[in-house]
């Protein structure tokens, strides 16, 4: 084999070993990317239940009783890793049958809060598990065992305050005197 043969075959080699590194650290940042969403959607999920405790701190025995079913069950579901998405729907179900016009404006404000927190940490978090699996799904990826054990990232469904399943009505604000 000539020197320029040797050459070129080293140059491919040395492109194949770094495209191959590249796609290494793209999928540990990717992979790093939904540790940080999944853990930014465990606390919005939790500050939604803090504020439903509030909120069925504040209502009759009768109507805080769903509400405080609903965040009992998100719990348990988080420390028992059974089936979370559904017990937060069940929470979305409950605060959505709220008559939100009797709440104070402190709670109701911090459940809005809340509810368009979980809605963002939802995306976010959806929008890291599909570019995580994108490069999975990869040939090259699946040919070379890149991602090593890392378990598949999964999306996390739940309905959406948009989407019809918790309503929010208006934020009564208290607007300040003209000056």
């Amino acid at each position: 084999m000539t020197v320029v043969l040797w050459l070129l075959v080293g140059l491919v080699l040395v492109g194949v070993v770094t495209l191959v590194a590249t796609r290494i650290r793209r999928l540990d940042r990717l992979h790093v990317r939904t540790d940080a969403a999944r853990d930014g959607l465990e606390a919005a999920l939790e500050r939604r239940a803090a504020a439903a405790v509030a909120v069925a701190a504040v209502l009759r025995r009768d109507r805080a009783d769903a509400v405080t079913r609903a965040v009992a069950a998100t719990r348990q579901a988080r420390a028992t890793g059974t089936d979370r998405e559904a017990a937060e729907n069940l929470l979305g179900r409950a605060l959505a049958a709220l008559d939100r016009s009797r709440l104070p404006d402190a709670v109701l404000e911090e459940l809005v809060d809340a509810e368009q927190l979980v809605v963002l940490a939802r995306r976010v978090h959806n929008d890291a598990v599909r570019d995580t699996r994108g490069l999975r799904s990869r040939r090259l990826v699946r040919w070379l065992h890149l991602a090593g054990t890392a378990p598949m990232p999964e999306y996390f469904e739940i309905a959406d305050a948009e989407a019809g399943v918790t309503t929010a009505a208006p934020v009564r604000r208290r607007l300040a005197p003209p000056a």
